[in-house]
């Protein structure tokens, strides 16, 4: 379903984003490279005092590229459920007017992005024109009924991702570059360093973003996978495991564990 989103959201005119919450970032050295004279290489410093940490709450948007970033000391709900409902509010403002459908075919249009979950959202009876689709990772702080209300009034239709699928989260591929630009090769001993380094590289990326799309090689290797088949002799017929198959002389003669005497 996630897949699918990426894929046909921003065509049925659905704004995709993705959410996520990156860190904690540390007060330590971290590995990489900078710019530095030659033969003068920056020195890091093998101890360190811990001074805090820092996360970054993430919003981004595939299509355009374009990121929201803030840098935080806590992401509890406290402080993630505001921000995000601010910069949703902000978003949903700037998409055009949405196509006016019969009460009927809205629903079933929610629906949709449910079909085949084992536990779905149990959705509103009333529900306004849908305008986006909210890709979350699955925690608990994010299935809270107050702000679940809030994203079905406004528009919104909040899409988790399963167990060990955090892969379907663009945010994740964002935060990584966010981190690598930022942080790589620096020492920053404050929290209030971290934020503001991650928060000007965010910045900067938004000057020129880069639209990210759904695919290439991974993909291209589980579809792969999906459709390896393996024949069976005497038939048309196929399978999608291969069949244990008798061992001949010379692989059992080859095996280390072989009986000989």
């Amino acid at each position: 379903m996630i897949e699918q989103a990426h894929q046909l959201g921003e065509k049925l005119e659905l704004a995709v984003w993705n959410q996520d919450e990156a860190g904690p970032y540390q007060t330590r050295p971290y590995p990489g490279s900078s710019w530095q004279p030659e033969g003068e290489p920056e020195r890091q410093p093998h101890e360190y005092i811990r001074n805090g940490t820092a996360k970054l709450l993430t919003l981004f948007h595939p299509a355009t590229g374009e990121v929201k970033a803030k840098g935080v000391t806590s992401s509890a709900n406290a402080i993630l459920h505001p921000w995000l409902k601010e910069e949703l509010s902000h978003i949903l403002q700037t998409l055009p007017p949405p196509k006016e459908l019969d009460a009927e075919t809205n629903q079933k249009l929610w629906e949709m992005w449910q079909e085949g979950l084992s536990l779905p959202i149990t959705l509103p009876q009333s529900l306004p024109a849908l305008r986006m689709l909210l890709i979350w990772d699955n925690l608990r702080g994010h299935y809270t009924t107050g702000m679940l209300l809030w994203l079905f009034d406004h528009g919104v239709m909040p899409l988790y991702t399963p167990l060990g699928g955090s892969w379907l989260n663009m945010a994740e591929s964002m935060q990584r570059i966010l981190f690598q630009r930022g942080l790589a090769g620096q020492y920053p001993e404050s929290p209030t360093e971290i934020i503001s380094s991650l928060e000007a590289v965010a910045h900067a990326w938004n000057q020129t973003p880069t639209p990210f799309e759904w695919g290439g090689k991974r993909a291209a290797r589980r579809q792969r996978s999906r459709q390896r088949r393996h024949a069976l002799g005497g038939s048309g017929a196929y399978t999608r495991r291969p069949l244990r198959r008798n061992s001949t002389i010379i692989q059992k003669w080859q095996l280390s564990c072989q009986t000989t005497h």
